[in-house]
């Protein structure tokens, strides 16, 4: 392979900015990498919920892709108008890109409009401009019935739900509403997290604690004007306010380039490998055997880039995706557990919870701030 190795990244999120850093970092001079994405800026998806409650603003939270200045890193803010993964072709709103190698971590769409009523009659949260949407609402709202749902059976971070479950009973409670109020939370979810019945147990525990229906194994098919929302059971719950993580699907220039199967893309779980010759994917795109989340797609990245170093300096074979990460939750009164989890190492997933603390708060802090130096400087 020639020199220097063309590298395109398509999208900058955890796996982008990941992937992106970490050539620039130990390939220095030997690759030309052109990241890009059709935002200005990148967000942690844990400050949206933060946005929602009114701890920051929208402005406050976003880190502006100009900021990053990467040798041999070329961020561009275009639209992927097509992926050719035979030719390693990319075309944007403002040019052609002929790449050697060929990332693809454009994430998950979310479609509000795939279940019926939600955008008449709901709010969606899980993008940055709904969390800003529903910081306006919550202001103004005297109590009631609130329904939190997940409407799709793949969605990013598995613990959001709760998150703002817990952040919005102690939200309520400050304003002095929460006893006129009912929350109750439903998903297709068999548990909140399913490789863990400790961290299950424990955030069901806190639910109940806080007076929070939830209803697991449980889909809602649509909504009404009436505000009523209609479960796949025969059920009906009937709302004031409906907070919704929407479907989640792959966007339509990823299913249009052929990349996809039943949806997303499928990649060989060690490397991380497309069908097609040197194109990689991570993230919520791709159909892997792990959550969605942006410290899994980290993870991912960092394995490509593992791979993709041995393959143009040489050196020791890289090891495979363990899918080991921790994840922080917040459990309600500012407080923040987490969970150590394992997904591809062994026979089975392991998971380990460490109850809230003090300590993982500070954790979550640097968690963030090391990847602020790291991706942007």
């Amino acid at each position: 392979m020639r020199l220097p190795v063309r590298i395109v990244i398509l999208g900058a999120g955890f796996g982008g900015l990941e992937l992106s850093s970490r050539l620039s970092a130990e390939l220095a001079g030997e690759v030309e990498v052109t990241l890009i994405d059709q935002g200005d800026a990148f967000i942690f998806g844990f400050s949206k919920l933060a946005v929602m409650f009114g701890r920051r603003t929208l402005e406050d939270v976003r880190l502006p892709y100009r900021r990053i200045a990467k040798p041999g890193v070329e961020f561009r803010q275009e639209t992927v108008v097509s992926i050719d993964p035979e030719r390693k072709r990319v075309v944007t709103n403002a040019g052609t890109y002929d790449a050697d190698i060929l990332v693809v971590a454009l994430g998950a769409d979310l479609a509000p409009e795939a279940t019926p009523g939600l955008v008449g009659a709901g709010h969606e949260f899980y993008t940055p401009e709904g969390a800003a949407r529903v910081r306006e609402i919550l202001p103004h709202f005297e109590g009631g019935n609130v329904v939190i749902a997940v409407l799709g059976g793949f969605f990013k971070c598995p613990p959001a739900p709760y998150e703002t479950a817990f952040m919005l009973h102690d939200y309520l409670t400050r304003r002095g509403v929460r006893e006129g109020s009912s929350i109750h939370l439903v998903t297709p979810m068999p548990k909140p997290i399913p490789v863990s019945d400790e961290t299950s147990n424990a955030i069901v525990a806190l639910l109940d604690e806080r007076d929070i229906t939830h209803s697991h194994s449980s889909w809602i098919t649509s909504l009404d004007s009436t505000k009523v929302a209609h479960i796949k059971d025969g059920r009906e719950l009937p709302f004031d306010l409906f907070l919704a993580v929407p479907v989640h699907r792959a966007p339509p220039v990823v299913v249009e380039s052929g990349l996809t199967e039943d949806g997303w893309i499928p990649v060989d779980a060690k490397t991380l490998s497309t069908r097609f010759t040197d194109v990689y994917a991570v993230g919520d795109v791709t159909s892997a055997p792990v959550p969605r989340a942006g410290v899994i797609a980290e993870g991912e990245a960092s394995t490509v880039a593992d791979v993709l170093i041995n393959q143009i300096k040489g050196g020791p074979t890289p090891a495979p995706f363990a899918g080991e990460v921790i994840c922080y939750i917040e459990m309600g009164d500012s407080t923040i557990g987490k969970v150590n989890v394992n997904f591809l190492s062994g026979p089975a997933p392991t998971a380990l919870f460490t109850p809230p603390s003090p300590e993982a708060a500070e954790e979550k802090a640097l968690f963030a701030s090391t990847r602020r130096q790291r991706w942007f400087g």
